[in-house]
């Protein structure tokens, strides 16, 4: 793993989380012994299938684990340790936590339908801020979201409208902009192309990529599908049964590898290519 001069935003060591039933004493272990770094400003992807613990590792990091669950269980760190921008979160109390996650943006994987269909876009996108402080500036609070909701290329005039009258890619980027109104310091992004046409997909990627680099944040961005955390991100942890079976450039993840479910991700790989190639031809 390779830290920035700026250094490290997260670093998990022999990383483990559980899900411990609330009616019984079974247990099921999402995220078995992972170590990852994150460096500061660096754009990390988080991939693999569904089930394999990406989205439960990220809700650990950015410091949210009571939105996910397993059945009727609740996650917890049971092994290892997870420090973010330096504070250890296995046994963290909730203020220290609250105060911790002001600095993270987390775009959960269902945000979008997440939106409350009886506010507006900008009082969508405001609401993190007043959940804060109640008492902050209305007029500092509306500067705020514009800004935020240019940054993801909504026009201003959206502001007033519903969630019912936006695109599932527009509703998405509401979503987005929610997520970095606090302008944090890490963005989580789970599966941020969830619900949007394939049409528009790259432009809300494209969209992320521009306000990271605009705001110089970290992130991690979370997916099922390569072709997205390849458009987006410098380096990939892979994630199978809980495991890492590959962490690194992507060339050099998929160049000769082993594991089945890489060898199916490099075959993927090479289809895209050829499909780039033929389109330009």
């Amino acid at each position: 793993m390779e830290p920035a001069a700026g250094g490290l935003v997260v670093s998990a060591r022999d990383l483990s989380i559980r899900y411990r039933s609330n009616n019984t004493q079974s247990r099921y272990l999402a995220v078995r012994g992972v170590d990852l770094d994150i460096a500061a400003g660096e754009i990390v992807g988080l991939l693999g299938e569904s089930g394999s613990g990406k989205s439960t590792l990220a809700a650990a990091i950015a410091g949210d684990m009571g939105r996910v669950g397993f059945g009727e269980g609740t996650p917890e760190i049971s092994g290892g340790s997870l420090e973010v921008f330096g504070r250890e979160l296995r046994g963290i109390g909730k203020r220290h936590r609250d105060r911790l996650t002001l600095t993270i943006g987390y775009l959960r994987q269902d945000e979008a339908e997440r939106l409350s269909p009886l506010l507006t876009v900008a009082e969508n996108v405001a609401e993190p801020i007043f959940e804060r402080d109640r008492k902050f500036s209305t007029r500092e609070a509306n500067a705020a979201v514009a800004t935020a909701i240019d940054a993801v290329r909504l026009p201003l005039g959206y502001m007033s409208r519903l969630p019912y009258e936006l695109s599932s890619g527009q509703r998405q980027r509401v979503a987005l902009a929610r997520a970095l109104i606090l302008e944090p310091r890490l963005l989580v992004a789970d599966e941020p192309t969830r619900g949007v046409d394939a049409l528009v997909r790259d432009s809300v990627l494209d969209t992320i990529a521009a306000v990271q680099r605009a705001r110089q944040f970290s992130a991690l961005i979370v997916s099922s599908e390569l072709s997205v955390v390849s458009r987006i991100a410098s380096r990939i942890v892979v994630l199978q049964h809980g495991i890492v079976v590959g962490m690194g450039r992507i060339d050099d993840v998929l160049a000769d590898p082993e594991d089945d479910y890489l060898k199916g991700l490099a075959r993927t790989r090479k289809l895209e290519r050829v499909k780039r190639r033929t389109r330009v031809d």
